[in-house]
């Protein structure tokens, strides 16, 4: 099935908080390991995101980028934010996607537990001494189970929502448009919401309104260092990297909790993850209500909805019946990173082929980026 400009509503243009948008379609943030070592981003990353520009996308969100040097970074050739390097080689970035008519947000992203820290650390920091469930991801560099994390003390806590701060500071600097919370996919601020890993006593642990703390705390301090008007999102999911069955516990009565608390702090935008599964499967609570209609709801807010949003059938349904603001792809836009080119002209989308989940952004996968993403 092809769609035109006059058919697909993801080709018109949207808003989120002061940004306007050239269309609905956004790249959802996925997981690179192609920085080098101290976090800097590499060339081949440049050409990765220019390409999806160039192809057309409304919105870029970047990959999860650590936020401090103490316990925030996941993985080793994860791209960092915390220093001038860092700030100059992203800044080529986001010149590379305005100069294409792209918007361009820096996910933030703090691990948690869900550090596999052994190249860089010998620890890890959560809410509370819980170990992860699963193992850890060997495409990223770990193995066997994870380590039981270090409960983090109030300054353990105040240092994590500072580095989110300061990094959202450097993004602006940095030239991008806004900045994306990760508070997704069981990391740091997911292990706070998530009951089974928050056993804290304290006024960040025990309801589901003292566990979405955190996630509030980190939307507001960013908010008082920048402003009203910069752009601040935050992704959510229930689902995570090592718990794809987890649901919220308390379904849409969490939701609505959830969503108030983070809406009141500032948020300009909701992004619901599906940690690769499909919307359909982890949209709809008990009641036939969606995840991403209840948020937009809830809040009033422009709400980005993931999962499978490269059938374009499901993502004009979203998009029509008030599911959702936005679309984010994921596998979608690596198979077309020209996705709403093709879209706009009525050509087939290319079929995605599971190599390309290979999380490294390799030169040869740039070189074939920019050669499918010419329009």
């Amino acid at each position: 099935m092809t769609h035109d400009i006059t058919t697909h509503p993801a080709l018109r243009p949207e808003r989120i908080g002061r940004l306007t948008l050239a269309n609905r379609f956004a790249v959802a943030p996925m997981t690179r390991v192609s920085a080098a070592p101290d976090g800097t981003p590499s060339p081949e990353m440049t050409d990765y995101y220019a390409a999806y520009a160039r192809g057309g996308f409304g919105l870029l969100i970047t990959e999860g980028t650590y936020t401090d040097t103490v316990y925030s970074q996941g993985y080793l050739n994860q791209p960092g934010i915390v220093s001038g390097e860092h700030v100059a080689a992203w800044r080529q970035i986001t010149e590379q996607a305005h100069a294409a008519g792209s918007r361009i947000v820096l996910q933030l992203m703090h691990a948690g537990a869900l550090s596999q820290g052994s190249h860089y650390r010998d620890d890890t920091a959560g809410p509370s001494a819980v170990p992860p469930r699963g193992e850890k991801m060997p495409e990223y560099g770990g193995s066997g189970r994870w380590a039981t994390p270090r409960a983090m003390t109030l300054a353990d806590i105040e240092t994590a929502v500072d580095g989110f701060a300061r990094s959202a500071a450097r993004a602006r600097e940095a030239g991008f448009d806004g900045v994306e919370v990760h508070g997704a996919n069981g990391y740091l601020l997911d292990q706070f919401l998530t009951d089974y890993t928050n056993l804290r006593d304290d006024s960040y642990g025990g309801p589901v309104a003292s566990r979405v703390r955190l996630a509030a705390e980190v939307v507001a301090a960013i908010r008082a260092e920048l402003g009203a008007e910069f752009c601040v999102g935050i992704r959510l999911s229930q689902t995570k990297v090592n718990d794809f069955v987890h649901r919220w516990p308390g379904g849409a009565h969490d939701a609505k909790v959830i969503f108030a608390a983070l809406a009141e702090a500032g948020a300009s935008y909701l992004h619901i993850a599906s940690e690769g599964r499909d919307w359909i499967e982890t949209a709809r609570l008990d009641d036939g209500v969606t995840i991403t209609g209840l948020a937009r709801q809830v809040t009033g807010l422009p709400v980005i909805a993931n999962g499978g949003m490269h059938d374009l059938t499901q993502a004009a349904q979203v998009l029509s019946d008030g599911h959702a603001d936005l679309v984010s792809l994921g596998r979608g836009a690596l198979a077309n990173p020209d996705l709403p080119s093709r879209v706009g002209r009525g050509l087939p989308l290319e079929t995605f082929d599971h190599m390309m989940l290979q999380p490294m952004a390799t030169l040869d996968n740039a070189r074939r980026w920019r050669q499918s993403a010419r329009v």
